[in-house]
């Protein structure tokens, strides 16, 4: 049964319609979900109130659409929800979010309430957190580089303003932390202002938000910052729209507001689950380890709103974390991400045994933009060719450790001994560079003093001109000390 009453024309979340359409013949519920009977004059994706007969009133969206039939997402949850006595109103709209510069500086929740206690902020427009697909034709090529401070990162792995670069990690391996420092420390080289970071974190614990907010906070990040933190005991369905409220209020800063906006997505694997959740609940053909059969399309909608747009000045750049159960590359989430996004930093739990930090395994990782952000120009003359040449030296000093292992350290040339120790300072001195920050110049210096360790006929990779200028000399010998005259008896 359906039946038309008056409504107010704004609401809390925005301007309504002035009509809206009262529901009360709800057939089923299961998990996140409520099924609707009579439902012809919903739409997909549009927005609806339920209210029990307690009068508490949660906030839901429409799934699907089945003939007569209408599913329910339910974000507050469904308990308490009954087959009777229960009323669904329509709001007539999709689900938006405000945008605006007042957000900056605020923590707020996964649907993009504020959690900080603080006032509603200004909106300056309600837009749809579907977002609108960028035309191709009017995307930008990203190149130019975000310095992140991490010399893994920006010396080998450099992120390109407009790209999506992913994290891998394993359960128990530092991502947060990773997360949380490249929030504090990311810049634009050249640019001190107009630059922004929106970090939304899924299905985490309450000491794991207070962690996000204490260190964006104590690095002085947070004023030029939006934290939106979905807990793991907020409802599942919450955690589906969390991802694109952050990236709807992202892409306002940045083209609307021509800022570089970083945004930082953790954990996507719980957010693969939160789909996988609700799919059970609608009874779908399960795919690959229970997940849904359009995850990859499902992902592809989150990913690509990373970007530039040709003729304005901002950029959308995509950090997504996501943690790989049993440290297995080829589960769903990372596989379908690794097809979307252009490269990956990986993880090394073997690299967080041995102490250092941050893990991160640069042989597996990639950055298939670094190319377009450095250089002459950008960085510097000599980054793409000494990064080459770290990268192999790397790769050699790893397959002499596998052979070491076999045929011992007294089998071993002189080059392999230098290969083998120039993989341990270079994770140890490179890669485990701690908390220190350092600027693309102290990384690409650090790479030349590290190869120091090799005559320069074994840098084969390194143009004669480059070996002249930036190859530090090594230091002269000590002259010998003089030898003091012979004391003796005299006669």
């Amino acid at each position: 049964m359906t039946r038309s009453t008056p409504s107010p024309t704004v609401s809390a979340a925005g301007p309504d319609r002035l009509l809206t359409v009262e529901h009360d013949a709800v057939t089923s519920v299961a998990g996140p979900l409520v099924v609707l009977d009579d439902a012809d004059d919903l739409a997909y994706g549009e927005l609806v109130d339920l209210y029990t007969t307690d009068g508490v009133a949660r906030r839901g969206q429409v799934l699907a659409l089945d003939n007569s039939y209408a599913v329910v997402q339910v974000l507050g949850g469904t308990a308490g929800i009954g087959l009777s006595g229960t009323t669904v109103t329509s709001r007539g709209r999709p689900a938006r979010t405000g945008v605006g510069l007042d957000y900056l500086g605020r923590v707020l929740d996964g649907a993009g309430r504020p959690r900080d206690d603080g006032p509603e902020p200004l909106a300056e427009d309600w837009v749809d957190v579907a977002g609108l697909p960028l035309n191709p034709v009017r995307r930008d090529h990203p190149d130019q580089m975000i310095e992140t401070g991490v010399s893994a990162i920006d010396g080998l792995l450099t992120l390109v303003r407009g790209q999506k670069l992913p994290i891998f990690s394993g359960y128990g391996l530092p991502a947060d932390d990773l997360a949380a420092r490249i929030a504090v420390q990311a810049r634009v080289p050249g640019e001190d202002d107009g630059f922004a970071v929106v970090f939304a974190a899924m299905g985490v614990t309450r000491r794991t938000a207070d962690y996000f907010t204490e260190q964006l906070r104590a690095g002085g990040a947070l004023e030029r910052s939006v934290l939106l933190l979905n807990l793991a005991q907020d409802p599942t369905p919450e955690r589906i729209l969390t991802p694109r409220v952050a990236l709807t209020i992202a892409e306002h800063l940045a083209f609307t507001h021509g800022m570089h906006v970083l945004v930082v997505l953790t954990d996507m694997t719980s957010y693969c689950e939160a789909l996988r959740e609700i799919s059970a609940a609608r009874e779908e053909l399960p795919g690959r380890r229970g997940y849904p059969g359009y995850t990859y399309t499902d992902l592809s909608t989150i990913y690509e709103r990373a970007g530039r747009v040709r003729g304005r000045p901002g950029s959308l750049t995509q950090i997504p974390i996501l943690s790989m159960p049993d440290d297995d590359i080829s589960h769903p989430v990372p596989d379908l991400t690794g097809y979307i996004t252009e490269g990956q930093i990986v993880l090394s739990r073997a690299l967080d045994r041995q102490g250092v930090s941050p893990p991160i395994d640069v042989l597996p990782s990639l950055s298939r933009l670094m190319g377009s952000g450095i250089g002459a120009g950008r960085t510097r003359e000599d980054h793409r060719p000494v990064a080459d040449q770290v990268y192999a030296c790397h790769a050699r000093g790893l397959e002499v450790r596998r052979l070491l292992s076999v045929v011992g350290e007294a089998a071993l040339s002189a080059e392999d001994r230098r290969y083998l120790e120039f993989s341990r300072r270079f994770e140890k001195e490179i890669v485990g560079q701690g908390t220190d920050r350092r600027s693309i110049t102290a990384t690409l210096d650090a790479f030349w003093s590290l190869l120091r360790i090799f005559p320069p006929e074994e840098l084969r990779r390194l143009p004669p001109n480059l070996l002249h200028r930036y190859l530090p000399a090594p230091a002269a010998p000590a002259p010998p000390a003089p030898t003091p005259p012979a004391t003796g008896p005299t006669h």
